[in-house]
């Protein structure tokens, strides 16, 4: 029996990877901190928290987990840039790794960032093997030094280790003042939508098919890192009209409203040939549907 431990299963990618998990046949075992999501009764809840001391000791020993899929990390959107929180968990996710390597863990999967690479130098895609690792940010820098160790830590256990970097994602239950939902938010409650010009090229990605592809990584015999995205170009532009169009109020979305971010680039797109080759993983859901899945889910009272 595969039996998986979902660390963040509460949150944005982790509550969506719970049914595919079921599907490839993992018992599941998931993790929360103060309430657990609608509850699957296939689904075994486990209440810890992973910056005390000895939980994840505490917690690998009753599961036994085969696998671990690891989303846990301090994202709270207001600060998550530059928190001393990214620190602590440098070192809990290592504990983890630890615990979990000792009680029999054979395979982990965990969640890094496109944040990583060096965003300094323009490039078309950015690539696993050819593209330099350069954070600019301590929430990059700190998954950074996580994977290097955590790397380390794997060769000399003996455990399979694969590295996710995520790039940007949208969908249900995102955090309200991201772009996507403060758009559909602001056109739904009838107020103009104050945007950049949107002129960034981005790759953006629904969050089912993100918690899928992790799935799908967690169940392959991929190791190392391997970006997580569609590999789809898009503008910020489009995305933000596409809103405004499904909901028939391109009127008022204001474009050049707002100033665009300092010191970001102009395109990050990531080069997806490991996860579609490897893993055998492609994005079921395209820009126009994916938005529309989300849009219904904001109309629905979130």
């Amino acid at each position: 029996m595969k039996r998986v431990l979902v660390t963040g299963a509460t949150g944005f990618i982790g509550r969506q990877s719970l049914a595919p998990l079921l599907e490839r046949g993992y018992d599941v075992h998931a993790l929360y901190l103060k309430e657990p999501v609608e509850a699957d009764p296939r689904v075994v809840w486990h209440k810890a928290d992973l910056l005390q001391t000895e939980a994840a000791a505490q917690l690998c020993a009753a599961v036994q987990p085969t696998h671990l899929l690891h989303f846990a990390w301090y994202v709270n959107p207001k600060d998550y840039k530059n928190s001393p929180e990214n620190n602590t968990w440098v070192q809990a996710t290592l504990a983890l790794l630890q615990a979990f390597t000792e009680n029999g863990g054979a395979r982990a999967v965990m969640a890094g960032t496109c944040m990583e690479y060096d965003w300094t130098i323009p490039q078309d895609v950015l690539s696993e093997t050819l593209s330099p690792i350069k954070p600019a940010t301590l929430y990059g820098a700190c998954k950074t030094e996580t994977r290097l160790a955590a790397e380390s830590y794997a060769a000399q256990n003996g455990v399979e280790l694969a590295w996710g970097r995520i790039f940007y994602l949208y969908g249900p239950h995102e955090a309200p003042p991201r772009l996507v939902p403060d758009v559909i938010n602001s056109i739904l409650a009838g107020r103009p939508a104050l945007c950049s010009t949107g002129e960034q090229v981005r790759d953006y990605s629904y969050v089912g098919d993100i918690a899928e592809a992790f799935c799908a990584l967690l169940d392959s015999f991929a190791t190392g890192p391997v970006n997580i995205g569609s590999g789809v170009p898009s503008t910020l532009k489009e995305i933000i009209l596409t809103i405004a169009d499904t909901l028939g109020k391109r009127d008022l979305v204001h474009l050049g409203a707002r100033p665009a971010p300092v010191n970001e680039p102009s395109r990050i797109v990531a080069d997806v040939t490991r996860l579609r080759e490897e893993v055998g993983w492609s994005p079921r859901y395209d820009l126009h549907k994916g938005l529309q899945e989300t849009i219904r889910w904001w109309k629905a009272g979130a």
